[in-house]
């Protein structure tokens, strides 16, 4: 276990000096399953061989599991062909990228479709997605790459360029021309990352948005529209954010159904500009949306023709605009993609200041479900965030914005497994809280504090975010799945139009649990004079199926072990069996623990549970008094200069364990 451990550690280390080298960013993306580009395509190109991929074959269990499994009638008559096999002169890229050349085809993925096509109206995002230098002429070798964003850090994909077809055509993404191969080619890789082609059926366009660019998405029902919703978008628009909406459908009936102005219910479309223009003395507001079936343009006529020729000239082939007013009518949800600032151009000045917090919840320790469970609701990991400069009109409030991601779930729908239901809630911290790091509200402060804030819904998306307004303070961020117990690994995303830095001096604003718990392993183990109990008693096989780290003889272990009364240890015990079941629940546990004075990072008291709770998560007394035995001896063998929670701790504690 001791070799193992230090493995672990060090593949820790070292990871953590290939990130304070870069490595993650869009420059430096990791590479996806270890496969690299460059080496792979000087393989290629030196034996002559197009590239093959293992690793993502041409095979069913590339295509799907369900609708596209095996043996189905979708998947009857599907040959892989390369773009050469196809037509004779294959480009990449022809005149540009646009979102003409984005066109879908038998998998309902328009949601990742009319992210593609926002992402050809910036060239900059483009490039980050799509690196150049790739095409079918002299370097080619039947091998192309493409970088997503993953909960993070940036993954390089490599694919070769064998793609599904049926009578000849493309049957996913292809373009209008259908000699244009790189959209067709990114969804290929883009399934890959998420396990097969059908994974990628039924989604949000935020989902796109963020894995092209690593932005945060905020969602707006257009029926309750916030009154300065065009100021939001123009904004949107200066810093480069992605725009995208769609028509809400009521059942299965709906889905691809066409509304009088021709559009399709159910359907992604992408937003591409907004302007104002002078109509008959009148300034109107538009907005230009891709792939409108016919154009809204009767009022042209009314509109001056230098402006119109203006704006007419800046749509490509099968972009329309429409009143502002029509857009509210026709559509029912907008989505912004806000970018962070690594993924805006150097020249531009709305930039938005952010910070990320990764985060788990498990069983028995961090999953404690939403506010509908008070028992455990406080043990869901929590993050502080210290708001500063107000930004509203009236100058009295702190706008930020809010991010739940949750990870890999669309990568498990394999194994029938799909999104959890998640939200957050937003506390102010009060009195002693305030001003201190290391909080961890208790059940207490739930049960007699309400939110300052939450998000709108609890819902079974990957994300949910929220635009929030409060006044300049402190704040504790819990993020939650709705049920208790739900396992799942997210992201904690906070943005900010001011920056979260106010001098050079200064820390971050906002504090992620794992930073503020350093510093906060502490112990004082209230001891009383020696009692021996009837009911004491200690299971043997727990004490000495895991040995003892080498320098604590037996007898220093009987000296912890008799320090601890137990007498106290019935107390504590019974003070936190709160239903009297004769054991404890993983929180219960936390509490005690904490009562008996050992505070313990969040991933400590998990490794606590896996060892010492049974498989419904209870633990007995037998169990409890080893682990309090455990514990007195790691602080006990502390020395005077280490600081809790340094270097040399996680070993001990573990080997302790």
């Amino acid at each position: 276990m001791e070799q193992v451990y230090a493995s672990g550690m060090a593949a820790k280390l070292r990871n953590k000096w290939d990130r304070d080298e870069g490595l993650g960013q869009n420059h430096k993306a990791i590479k996806f399953l270890g496969q690299d580009f460059e080496s792979l395509r000087a393989q290629c190109l030196q034996s002559h061989n197009l590239f093959e991929d293992s690793l993502f074959p041409c095979a069913a269990s590339s295509l799907g599991f369900k609708e596209l499994g095996p043996h189905t009638s979708k998947t009857q008559g599907i040959i892989w062909k390369r773009p050469t096999e196809i037509c004779s002169r294959p480009q990449f890229i022809m005149d540009g990228a646009t979102c003409t050349d984005v066109c879908q085809g038998a998998l309902g993925d328009c949601w990742l479709l009319a992210a593609i096509a926002s992402l050809t109206l910036n060239n900059n995002l483009l490039q980050r997605v799509v690196p150049q230098g790739q095409d079918f002429d002299s370097q080619y070798a039947g091998i192309f790459h493409f970088q997503f964003w993953q909960f993070g850090d940036w993954v390089d994909v490599v694919i070769d360029d064998r793609l599904p077809t049926k009578d000849g055509k493309l049957l996913f993404v292809h373009s209008a021309e259908g000699g244009e191969f790189w959209s067709a080619l990114m969804e290929k890789a883009y399934a890959k990352l998420n396990g097969c082609y059908e994974a990628l059926s039924g989604g949000s366009t935020s989902e796109g948005f963020e894995d092209f660019t690593g932005g945060v998405t905020e969602t707006y029902d257009l029926k309750k529209a916030p009154s300065d919703l065009y100021s939001i978008m123009s904004r949107a628009v200066e810093r480069g954010s992605l725009l995208g909406c769609s028509i809400d459908i009521t059942g299965n009936s709906d889905m691809e159904a066409v509304t009088f102005k021709k559009l399709v219910k159910g359907h992604a479309y992408s937003l591409t500009g907004v302007e104002q223009v002078s109509y008959r003395g009148i300034m109107t507001k538009l907005v230009r949306v891709p792939h409108l079936h016919t154009p809204l343009s009767r009022e042209w006529d009314g509109v001056d023709p230098e402006v119109r020729g203006r704006l007419q000239m800046r749509s490509e082939d099968g972009e329309f605009w429409m009143s502002f007013n029509d857009f509210l009518n026709e559509f029912s949800r907008l989505e912004i993609c806000n970018l962070t600032a690594d993924a805006l151009e150097s020249t531009q000045l709305m930039k938005w200041s952010s910070a990320m917090y990764p985060g788990e919840w498990r069983r028995g320790s961090t999953a404690g479900g939403c506010r509908n469970f008070p028992a455990t609701f406080w043990i869901n990991p929590q993050f502080k965030i210290t708001l500063e400069h107000p930004d509203t009109a009236d100058h009295t409030d702190c706008s930020f914005l809010v991010g739940l991601m949750q990870k890999d779930r669309r990568k498990a729908r394999r194994e029938g497994k799909d999104m959890e239901t998640i939200g957050f809630a937003v506390y102010e911290a009060r009195g002693l809280y305030r001003g201190t790091t290391g909080v961890h509200l208790k059940r207490d402060f739930f049960l007699t504090h309400g939110s300052a804030a939450r998000s709108e819904t609890f819902i079974n998306l990957r994300e949910v975010s929220s635009r929030l307004k409060l006044p300049p303070g402190e704040y504790i961020i819990v993020p939650s799945t709705f049920e208790s117990q739900k396992e799942g690994d997210f992201v904690l995303r906070v943005f900010s139009e001011k920056p979260w830095y106010t001098g050079p001096d200064r820390v971050p604003c906002a504090v992620g649990e794992d930073q503020t718990i350093r510093g906060e392993i502490s112990v004082n183990v209230c001891r009383s004079p020696l009692r021996f109990s009837s009911a004491w008693s200690l299971d043997p096989s727990r004490c000495t199926a895991i040995p003892l780290v080498s320098h604590l003889s037996p007898l220093s272990f009987l000296y912890c072990f008799l320090c601890l009364s137990p007498f106290h240890c019935q107390t504590v015990y019974s003070q936190f069996d709160l239903d009297r079941s004769g054991t404890m629940n993983s929180h219960e546990m936390r509490m005690a623990l904490e009562s008996a004075g050992f505070k313990l990072p969040k991933h400590l008291f998990q490794l606590i549970i896996l060892r010492y709770a049974e498989p419904d998560l209870t633990v007995d007394f037998d169990s409890f008094v080893t682990c309090l035995v455990r514990l007195e001896t790691m602080f006990s063998k502390k020395r005077p200069t280490e600081e809790p929670g340094s270097r040399g701790w996680p070993v001990l504690f573990w080997l302790c364990l």
